[in-house]
């Protein structure tokens, strides 16, 4: 591939220049990043940004663990987001949690990039003012070691692009540093290799030059208004997901997150106002998301890959 005049190259392995580049990215990205990514910030549970039906999927399984953790009995709970962006995530994880009347919740979140931890932060003032609720944000790296005791962490996450943008041979140890801390479910999302294109801070139409050299893990971007970055990026099939995190995880589910919504649904950006969504059509693709996320043969063609880990030993849960 050429280099492109202006790009700002990733002259190392990305394992060493790469976090870099992917933090400037998303600090420049803004406060319009979560309207992207996530949808209305003030409307934790409404779930209509960009990937809406795979939220909405991942969000059934969070809320799920969260029951089930509550119903032991216990009435603490600690969770981790690894890569959290604007902190949508844990604070969904959190409000649910005080609502199901868990009385100590210690939650972090962490992100490479201090303009989304700052966000994070600004967002999140009234849920950490709550009687029980522990909840901060921090810049930092994955790559680094958890400050986290072994064995302490109730939930873990770590959510879409943030696993994608790491070196892989990096992986093995971060998931080590996962399984080190979890004495309950980890719940990873990451680009499938047959996924649809994405620019990562907005939409494909907002975007002038976009290309992925597979073989290093390195995608050019060029917005509309002239900017140019180049970062690390790596799709992911379904056995090297498993792979990575088979060994220290017992893997309860690994399925795919939108395999058709997002490529047959109508597209508010394309389709006139006018048109109003078939729901014998949603119905159907909702039939169709169900029977095909765990086919090897289709979940790789998903926008995300989903999976769910529970630690080999699960320990006695007490109050």
């Amino acid at each position: 591939m050429h280099r492109r005049q202006g790009v700002e190259h990733l002259d190392q392995h990305i394992g060493n220049a790469g976090t870099g580049s992917i933090a400037d990215m998303y600090n420049r990205a803004g406060s319009q990043y979560v309207l992207y990514a996530d949808g209305d910030p003030d409307r934790l549970f409404c779930f209509e940004g960009l990937h809406a039906y795979a939220d909405q999927r991942l969000w059934v399984v969070l809320e799920r663990k969260l029951r089930e953790l509550r119903a032991t009995g216990r009435s603490a709970l600690r969770v981790l987001d690894a890569g959290c962006g604007p902190g949508t995530w844990l604070r969904r994880c959190v409000t649910h949690a005080y609502r199901l009347g868990f009385s100590q919740i210690a939650a972090r979140g962490f992100d490479v990039a201090k303009v989304q931890i700052e966000a994070a932060r600004r967002m999140s003032v009234s849920l950490a003012a709550l009687t029980g609720v522990d909840l901060t944000f921090e810049v930092a790296d994955l790559t680094d070691r958890l400050p986290e005791a072994d064995g302490s962490v109730d939930l873990s996450l770590c959510l879409y692009s943030v696993l994608s943008h790491l070196p892989v041979p990096a992986l093995p140890q971060i998931a080590a540093e996962f399984a080190r801390i979890a004495r309950g479910p980890f719940i990873a999302t990451v680009r499938a290799i047959g996924s649809a294109p994405t620019a990562f801070i907005g939409s494909v139409e907002e975007t002038r030059h976009l290309q992925l050299d597979h073989r290093r893990d390195r995608c050019e971007i060029e917005l509309r208004t002239g900017r140019r970055t180049a970062v690390g990026f790596h799709l992911f099939t379904a056995s090297e997901l498993r792979n990575c995190f088979g060994g220290y995880f017992r893997v309860e589910e690994l399925s795919g997150l939108d395999i058709f919504h997002s490529r047959f649904a109508l597209d508010r950006r394309w389709n006139p106002p006018s048109a109003v969504p078939d729901q014998a059509m949603l119905s159907r693709l909702a039939d169709m998301e169900k029977a095909c996320a765990n086919d090897p043969h289709f979940m790789e063609h998903a926008m995300h890959l989903m999976l769910i880990g529970a630690p080999w030993a699960l320990p006695e849960f007490g109050g």
